[in-house]
């Protein structure tokens, strides 16, 4: 076998998107796109969970540009991809465009806080592939002037997190304009999914092929975690240390939009060069945060859970958690953003003294006793009686630093099962080790570019 062939034509990947791929120096799939891809191809509806950072957007924009360009359909609105945040979507429309030029297949964005008239003006262009949030979708379907008659192929990303914030009713309404579940493909992939958020979604699907490269709970392999406990007051002096600390690009989380503007402002008082991302920014200035920290143009980027999900930039070093999130599940989410593309990734929490039980629900949620540390500038500090901690195995690095495959936020190589099984039936049931070829934290031949 040659040394240069893309391993993604082994796996039904079209030797001309698979040529596009060895242009971006991503040759090798990850094991969600190497499960998932053949399901989609096949014409399953697939439901796939795995980690934050192993390429879940290609493991479904390449079958669907490919059944899509084998069928040469014009179409519009023939693929619906739904997701929860402005953010998502442009890069997963970035993905897209990768493949627009020689396939002729094309996406258009549609989500709130973005001018009207420019979607109705890209509607008319007729691209076979929607991708929007669920309220302006809506909007614009309630009004008439976007129908989903010819959907043949429906992704909902970040599935769970649509859920959670409460979008089921209007995803709901949004399904009734299109064909019925025997009538489409329904894909859903998530770094999450609780078996509640599982059954309901099953409503919407046809026997699902359930593909999981990790179990709920599982964070990225190459991420060391670290918690500092402190009282409230001294989380200022515990950030500051940190950021002077690191040299690298740095995310930090807060809970509160009002909060994150706040801390934004104190960095740059400090004459660090930092950004805020939150919900209460227009489009343009969030796309503006985002691109000044993937040029480098600034380092630190204060974003809430919300407006940072789906944020893809490579170089990040270190998470703050400024402060624990309110859902468990966003721990995995927010600490997904660093130890990208097969690099090492550092994420430390600031945890109040009176913080035991949500210290105590994201161990539990992940199965590891995270690692305690002090800072120099922050007087000790200890959890508040009844605060055990109890977990699996240790914090630190779970698996080797090897560089891995491309696909949608980030390669993956490391620890974790691969299981496929067909979901509410009698179905096939497997169980691989976690990637093809892989050596867990070994040389592999694919790229540290990550989609």
């Amino acid at each position: 076998m040659s040394t240069n062939k893309n391993l993604f034509e082994e796996i039904g990947v079209s030797p001309e998107l698979a040529q596009i791929l060895t242009g971006h120096e991503i040759t090798e799939p990850t094991p969600i796109q190497e499960q998932g891809i053949p399901a989609i191809l096949k014409g399953d509806d697939v439901l796939g969970v795995a980690k934050t950072g192993t390429g879940k957007t290609l493991a479904f924009v390449l079958p669907l540009i490919q059944m899509l360009h084998a069928k040469k359909s014009k179409n519009t609105a023939t693929v619906l991809i739904v997701l929860p945040t402005r953010e998502l979507a442009a890069q997963i429309q970035e993905t897209f465009k990768w493949f627009e030029k020689l396939f002729r297949i094309y996406s258009v964005v549609i989500v709130g806080g973005a001018s009207v008239g420019r979607q109705l003006q890209e509607l008319k262009r007729k691209p076979q592939v929607v991708i929007g949030t669920p309220g302006r979708l809506n909007d614009l379907l309630n009004q008439k002037k976007l129908n989903f008659d010819n959907i043949e192929h429906i992704v909902l990303d970040e599935a769970d997190r649509m859920f959670d914030m409460g979008f089921e009713p209007q995803i709901k309404e949004m399904l009734q304009y299109a064909p019925p579940p025997q009538e489409r493909q329904t894909l859903l992939f998530s770094a999450t999914m609780a078996d509640a958020v599982i059954d309901l979604i099953k409503n919407y699907m046809r026997e699902p092929v359930h593909i999981e490269v990790a179990a709920h709970g599982s964070t990225a392999d190459n991420v060391r975690h670290e918690i500092v406990v402190l009282d409230s007051a001294h989380r200022i002096d515990a950030l500051l240390e940190m950021v002077n600390r690191t040299k690298g690009a740095i995310l930090v989380f807060s809970r509160t939009k009002f909060q994150a503007k706040k801390i934004n402002q104190l960095l740059r008082a400090k004459g660090h060069k930092s950004e805020e991302l939150h919900g209460n920014l227009s489009l343009p200035r969030r796309k503006a945060a985002v691109a000044a920290l993937q040029s480098k143009k600034s380092r630190i980027l204060v974003a809430t859970d919300i407006a940072a999900r789906g944020i893809d930039i490579s170089h990040i070093e270190m998470v703050i958690n400024y402060d624990l999130p309110d859902n468990p599940d966003d721990y995995i989410h927010r600490i997904g953003r660093t130890g990208r593309a097969g690099r090492k990734g550092y994420a430390i929490s600031f945890v109040c003294t009176n913080q035991a039980s949500e210290l105590q629900a994201i161990q539990k949620l992940i199965n590891i006793q995270i690692e305690h540390t002090r800072l120099e500038s922050v007087p000790s500090a200890e959890l508040k009686k009844g605060s055990s901690s109890k977990g699996g195995r240790r914090g630190g690095y779970k698996g080797g630093g090897g560089r891995s495959g491309g696909g949608s936020r980030g390669g993956y190589r490391g620890g974790g099962g691969t299981s496929t099984r067909r979901s509410g039936g009698n179905s096939r049931s497997r169980s691989t080790s976690s990637g093809r070829r892989s050596s867990g934290g070994g040389n592999s031949r694919s790229s540290s570019r990550s989609r």
